[in-house]
């Protein structure tokens, strides 16, 4: 602006602002005196600092003190004085803190999103329970499944005229025991139903050393692979509508999961089957692929424009809920995928040195004796033991039929799924 103010005096401000390539408004906005600050004061109608305070005290005096400004208002108005309006009242006492809601509010505690990570089989199950329709309206069969999240393999299931947390805890205890869990290796996972949730549940984890975690509250994406292992499932051809009876609901799931374990190829661990990759078979299946594919190509090299091609890999690491940082910032904090396929160097640790979090801790162990057992004043249904021996003994694991109700017991209909 100083160069303009130069040039201008020589050839006219018009011209030196076109050739310095200046604002002729900017010039002369800038060559203004500057206004003097106005602040405004306060307005002749508020009230001053003495009645200001003569309001709050009267607001909180002994007489006012559990009355609405509402009311405070009325009852002067009523004794021939007034002091301000009811919204002025409202503000002094805004400014004092003095006003809130009084009604009780319900508050929601603040549930923590789980974050779990299994880097190998026996780490990291997730179990939950689902309803097949009976013959008739209104009758269900509850099938219990407790699911490896790393090898996708259904370590556990059983299936009931009922929902129980005694046959969950009894369910869960042949299927540790059957697995050979050993105390602080595992941590379970489930929604939070009225069986997943229950005390008797809570105190079995706690007594075996293993973690529990649970999924926030109508959040169906916490439990992602036991809703996608019960999709599969009815998702089959050979799923009814309804199934006949009990053993007709039991033969099915019989067949289903020998299927689903040993024969099926899943889609989510490279292609391989979950028994394979659970009992540590997947290594030599992958190696075995790669032999095909290089003989086929060098067979027929044009057919791969890309070169020989590679088996799908084995995952390195499942998590339930990854963290969102580490998912975008992996390749510089090192940290593993979602599935990690073809990255052996990857750190498989968790990155927050908290984990577990404070949602998936040890249960309290204060009620649980020494040696705890089914009480000998049980239903017979409950104390009869369950059947481990349906299923072909190469791959070991609880398959089993539920104990049967007696003939004089209604069975319980609870909705889980």
């Amino acid at each position: 602006m100083q160069a303009a103010q130069t040039l201008g005096q020589q050839v006219g401000i018009h011209r030196a602002c076109r050739a310095l390539e200046v604002s002729r408004a900017s010039f002369y906005r800038r060559g203004r005196p500057k206004a003097a600050d106005r602040r405004r004061g306060p307005s002749p109608r508020a009230l001053s600092t003495e009645q200001r305070q003569e309001v709050r005290d009267t607001l909180m005096s002994e007489r006012f003190i559990d009355q609405a400004p509402r009311e405070v208002y009325a009852t002067l108005l009523d004794e021939g004085e007034y002091l301000c309006s009811v919204r002025t009242m409202y503000r002094i006492l805004h400014q004092q803190q003095a006003v809130r809601e009084r009604r009780n509010q319900l508050k929601h505690p603040n549930y923590k999103k789980p974050e779990l990570l299994a880097t190998a089989p026996n780490q990291v199950w997730s179990w939950d329970i689902t309803k097949l329709l009976g013959p008739e309206k209104w009758t269900y069969y509850h099938l219990y499944v407790i699911l490896d999240i790393y090898s996708r393999y259904v370590v556990g299931w059983m299936l009931a005229t009922r929902e129980s947390n005694d046959l969950a805890s009894r369910l869960i205890r042949e299927t540790v025991r059957k697995q050979g869990i050993v105390e602080a290796q595992l941590t379970i996972h489930s929604d939070r139903g009225p069986s997943m949730a229950s005390l008797g549940v809570a105190q079995l984890l706690a007594s075996l050393g293993v973690t529990k975690s649970h999924s926030r509250p109508h959040v169906s994406n916490d439990n992602p692979f036991s809703e996608s292992q019960f999709k599969t499932m009815k998702y089959r051809p050979e799923f009814p509508d309804r199934f006949g009876g009990y053993e007709d609901a039991h033969g099915f799931c019989r067949g289903f999961f020998q299927w689903y374990n040993d024969e099926h190829y899943h889609s989510g661990i490279g292609l391989l089957k979950p028994a394979m990759l659970h009992y540590g078979q997947a290594e030599q299946v992958i190696a075995d692929r790669a032999g095909v594919l290089q003989s086929a190509y060098a067979r027929h090299p044009q057919r791969f424009v890309h070169g020989c091609p590679k088996p799908q890999a084995m995952p390195v690491a499942v998590w339930i809920n990854p963290p969102k940082t580490e998912v975008s910032n992996e390749k510089k904090r090192g940290l593993p995928e979602t599935h990690c396929p073809g990255k052996p160097d990857a750190s498989l640790t968790h990155h927050r040195p908290d984990y577990p979090l404070a949602s998936c801790v040890p249960a309290e162990l204060a009620s649980v004796s020494s040696g705890a057992s089914q009480p000998k004043d049980s239903p017979p249904c409950l104390q009869a033991s369950l059947n481990t021996g349906v299923m072909p003994e190469k791959i070991p694991g609880v398959w089993g039929l539920a104990p049967m109700e007696p003939p004089n017991q209604q069975p319980i209909n609870k909705a889980r799924h």
